[in-house]
């Protein structure tokens, strides 16, 4: 059974650190690259298919997402999100409870600490190996998936969430 909301936590893919380049402006590096259309492909194979994808405007992040997006089987709606560029889990939290109710599964392309500790605060529940990986590393290009039996988004609180599963490039092989 498809929960009644599902979030999609996705943490973008390893950046390259260019010297004289802004934050927001690192491109990602060679294993990013790489790594991001693998996780594209895995989520169309699983069907992780969003309605609306959040995505930080820092180039690292977007670039993330088009890799991602371009193994994906059908247009997903996507909004740029300054919001969530480089902020803590209570304000990326404050932007999922805008969501409209219409949407049903929301994705976020963003950045650690805010996506570790966002997904840290939701979970309550959920697969022990997964919960347990997933605290342990939230490293670049890893993708939690988070249910809620909830209604609407402006009900996600701390707690409510269950970790349906976690996946890192590395653990695709």
């Amino acid at each position: 059974m498809m929960p009644k909301r599902r979030l999609i936590l996705l943490r973008h893919a390893k950046s390259a650190w260019p010297e004289g380049v802004a934050d927001e402006e690192r491109p990602l590096a060679e294993r990013g690259r790489k790594s991001a259309p693998a996780i594209g492909a895995y989520m169309a194979h699983k069907k992780l298919i969003p309605d609306l994808a959040l995505v930080s405007p820092a180039r690292r992040a977007q670039e993330t997402w088009e890799l991602v997006r371009k193994g994906l089987s059908k247009k997903i709606k996507e909004r740029d999100a300054p919001e969530i560029y480089e902020v803590a889990a209570g304000r990326i939290l404050e932007v999922i409870r805008t969501v409209k109710p219409g949407i049903r599964t929301l994705m976020m392309v963003g950045h650690n600490p805010g996506m570790e500790d966002l997904a840290s605060l939701l979970v309550k529940d959920g697969d022990a190996d997964a919960t347990g990986r997933m605290k342990e590393k939230f490293p670049t290009a890893s993708l939690a998936i988070i249910d809620f039996d909830i209604e609407g988004w402006d009900e996600v609180a701390a707690g409510t969430g269950y970790l349906e599963r976690f996946v890192t490039p590395r653990s695709l092989g």
